[in-house]
């Protein structure tokens, strides 16, 4: 099976850190990873437009920006409308994730909108059931639509338990899916 891209924007560090826990609960179901940023702001080369062709599978996240994505990852998403009308994307598995520096900071209508152009190329999006015990128990990050962290005011990219459990989960979910769909 190709490789699960994870691909992120961040700019302080929380979303790089949710990157690398769902990077890192994909390699623990056997699978490649590449990680990959959108821009120089992260830690990571930088993604190119054959990488997400050829992947298996693909995460996505950016911080949250007034509800919605990041700037820098809108415009990566602007420009390949080539993929789109090749239908390249069509049928890959992908998950989204987001950080944010408040609890009421906009991180779910962030994750809904992370999968706008995920769904206008015809990825199937996976999401973080209620099964996942850490989701009814979180006072930080987290939700249905993908995982999510809250920074604070402070920009404190430490993940709390709930947040990486829930980057696990969606990180398992998401290598599961590739693998069924790739047999």
């Amino acid at each position: 099976m190709a490789p699960i891209l994870v691909l992120y924007h961040s700019r302080s560090g929380s979303v790089q850190a949710l990157a690398e826990e769902i990077a890192d609960s994909i390699e623990a179901q056997g699978c490649d990873v590449w990680l990959r940023c959108i821009g120089d702001d992260g830690a990571h080369p930088q993604v190119n437009k054959q990488e997400l062709i050829d992947c298996a599978a693909l995460a996505f996240g950016t911080p949250t920006r007034f509800g919605m994505m990041a700037s820098q990852a809108k415009s990566f998403w602007e420009q390949s409308s080539d993929l789109w009308l090749k239908g390249q994307l069509i049928d890959k598995p992908a998950c989204v994730f987001t950080s944010s520096s408040s609890m009421h900071g906009g991180n779910e209508t962030t994750l809904l909108h992370l999968s706008i152009p995920l769904l206008h190329h015809g990825m199937l999006l996976v999401g973080v059931p209620y099964d996942v015990p850490a989701l009814n128990a979180t006072t930080t990050g987290g939700a249905p639509y993908g995982a999510s962290h809250v920074a604070g005011l402070d920009n404190n990219s430490q993940l709390s338990s709930d947040e990486k459990q829930i980057c696990q989960a969606l990180g398992r979910r998401l290598a599961n899916l590739a693998r069924k769909l790739n047999d």
